[in-house]
Order: C-alpha cells, then structure tokens, then sequence
C-alpha cells in the first residue's frame, strides 16, 4: 500500500509519455505507473485521445479520414482542436478531481502530442508561433494542467511502422510514412525548444528491449520523485 505521506509530497504533478505510433507508451506507462506506486506515490494513469467518448468523436472522424484522406486536408489549428476539447472534456470529467486532490497522473500522450503532429503541417518558419499559440491556448485558456514532465519515447519510423503492421489496421497518420518521418524531426525540434526528456527507443534498427527502455525512463523521472520527497 501505497505511503500516504509520500502519496501528498505527489500533488499537482503530470508526468507525459509522447511517442509515435509503436514507440511502446502504452507498455512503459503500466511499469512507470508501478514503479510509481513503489515510489509511495497516489498514481493514476490516462491515455488520451478518449476514444469512445462522446467529445473524441471529431478526432475519430479526423484519424478515420472522414475529413480527407490524408494528414493535410485539416489544418493545423483545426485538428489541434479537436483534441483539445477532447483532452478539457476529458479532464474536467473523469480525472480533474484526482489531480487537484495530490494524484500523481501520468498521461499516454497531452496536449504535447499536438505540438508534433500538427505543427509538421505548417512551413518551419511558423513553428514557433504554432508552439505558442497552442500552449496558451490549452493551459491558459482551456486551464488544461501543464506538464512536470515530458519523456519522448524517440522510435525511428521504418521500426515503429513494422511494430504497427503487426498489430493491424492503422489510421490516417499511422498509413502516411513521410508524414511520421516529418513528426519525428518535430519532436526533436518541441523536445529541444520545451526541456522534453528524449529516450531513444531502438539501436542498429532494431527496437530496444522494454527493460532498457524502463531504465531510461525511472531515470527521467527520478529526479521529480526526488524532489518530491
């Protein structure tokens, strides 16, 4: 059970594992999470979009391709958001309280996930002006919490697409090759301009095994969990 001394030093913390497609967020938020627990923390974690949810519903008609076949047919500030009432809906509903009350939440993509996705739809030049514009948008406007953290789960695109095939039928996003390549050059470029922690995720072309990658990612986070005590 969980120290509920230690559990309180947790309040007001968000911990954002981002990632492409097949980078495996979804298998290092579960050991984060218990590595969490072991750490005396309250912890609970989300995984957004919230497909399935009545305010998800343009997200999914977006990444289905209802709104055009490719990433470009909606822009940069239309897709953004689309996710973001999705992410506010989502917080104000189901995990605001928990938050607010000292849970530590760790989050399988945020708002950060816009930052890449969407800006690689603008020319360079206008990346910095997207950044800001969706920050202000989603945590002052929106009051959406803002990160402690980010860890950027860093998978080269040719590993993480053969991750995907595997597991089957992809969206608008996953499909489009030049599009993740793009992505993954933009992460960089959020990760470098935000104070993003960069995992790499695979060596030689081949992915990395979930330990080693666990290892990173207990050491991104160590020093927030430190400080905490």
């Amino acid at each position: 059970m969980p120290n509920s001394d230690n559990a309180a030093h947790c309040s007001g913390k968000l911990i954002v594992l981002e990632g492409l497609d097949g980078s495996g967020k979804s298998t290092q938020l579960e050991r984060l999470h218990k590595h969490c627990e072991s750490a005396g923390c309250n912890v609970r974690h989300i995984k957004l979009p919230d497909y399935g949810s009545p305010a998800c519903a343009p997200v999914e008609m977006y990444l289905d391709g209802n709104l055009g076949g490719s990433p470009a047919d909606v822009n940069a500030y239309a897709a953004s958001s689309f996710y973001a009432i999705d992410r506010f809906i989502s917080y104000r509903t189901k995990w605001r309280d928990d938050y607010e009350a000292g849970t530590l939440l760790l989050a399988d993509r945020y708002t950060t996930s816009n930052a890449y996705h969407q800006m690689v739809k603008l020319p360079d030049w206008e990346w910095d002006g997207f950044l800001d514009w969706l920050e202000d948008y989603e945590y002052t406007k929106l009051g959406l919490p803002r990160p402690s953290l980010v860890i950027y789960l860093d998978m080269p695109v040719e590993v993480s697409r053969g991750l995907m095939k595997k597991r089957g039928q992809m969206d608008i996003h996953e499909r489009d090759t030049a599009y993740l390549s793009a992505c993954r050059i933009a992460a960089h470029y959020v990760a470098e301009r935000l104070g993003w922690q960069v995992v790499p995720c695979a060596e030689h072309g081949e992915p990395l095994s979930a330990e080693l990658i666990e290892r990173a990612v207990r050491d991104c986070v160590a020093p927030l969990l430190e400080s905490a005590q």
